[in-house]
């Protein structure tokens, strides 16, 4: 197993709330209350799906913050802006993401080689699994239902902190490939979507931030254009979103059978 903060939120043992990569010289995971921190040294390049700091941007910290399933989404990046300031945390040069999942089910893993390091964070929840392409309900642009369905909280949100160089199409080709290794995570755990009972491919409200170091021009380490299947980094990528996913699922099943729930994680 690799959940780093399991003991800190089940045993209370507090000395167990760091995690330190291996991959990414200074970077750092650090478990709290209500979220997990990823924090660097220095300002990474991101590409970001995230409902606060989305797009491309520097920044140099990620929050995932618990939020529970009666949680109201009237207006997240308020609501992640709120939390920061209560910690104390700049609101700048950060992303936000906000789960359902217990985080101590937060899975973490990392792979080196001569030509890159990365790091994959993910918690994984599946009580809104989706399926892309298939007839379901649909909110607009304002958040509003088009059917009778109602929302229910859950997602998937994975944090990828690449050291090394990659160019920003490589950086679209890598989230690309991430997101195929989420689906084929959900389709081997049997997942489906609620509505349907189609295989999943995701959830309705999953997020994803890339962060790259972007070394040195003169380090030796080289300027990476792809990241597909095919690709060393595009196979690293698939390896880790599939593990983390699958492990962060089967931890919360687990505890849903240890626990007596019958609805799903």
């Amino acid at each position: 197993m690799t959940l780093p903060f399991y003991n800190y939120f089940t045993d209370g043992k507090r000395d167990e709330n760091i995690y330190v990569s291996s991959s990414w010289p200074g970077l750092y995971i650090a478990a709290h209350e209500r979220h997990v921190k990823a924090q660097s040294p220095q300002p990474a390049l991101a590409l970001s799906s995230a409902v606060y700091g989305g797009g491309m941007l520097e920044l140099n910290r990620v929050f995932n913050i618990y939020v529970d399933k009666h949680y109201r989404c009237d207006d997240p990046p308020r609501d992640i802006a709120e939390a920061l300031y209560e910690w104390q945390e700049q609101a700048d040069q950060c992303a936000g993401l906000l789960t359902a999942v217990r985080l101590e089910h937060t899975s973490i893993q990392e792979y080196s080689s001569s030509a890159f390091g990365l790091l994959c964070c993910t918690t994984a929840g599946v009580s809104n699994a989706a399926r892309a392409g298939s007839d379901r309900t649909v909110f607009d642009v304002h958040g509003k239902k088009q059917n009778r369905i109602p929302y229910i909280p859950g997602t998937i949100n994975i944090m990828l902190w690449f050291n090394g160089q990659m160019t920003p199409g490589a950086m679209v080709n890598a989230v690309q490939t991430a997101v195929e290794a989420k689906a084929a995570a959900l389709a081997d755990a049997g997942i489906v979507d609620s509505e349907n009972g189609l295989s999943a491919t995701g959830t309705t409200t999953d997020a994803i931030v890339l962060a790259v170091r972007q070394t040195a021009a003169d380090d030796s380490q080289p300027l990476h254009t792809y990241a597909g299947t095919a690709t060393a980094l595009g196979a690293a990528i698939g390896r880790l979103v599939y593990d983390t996913v699958t492990e962060s699922l089967q931890a919360g099943l687990q505890w849903k059978e240890r626990n007596g729930h019958s609805n799903d994680i």
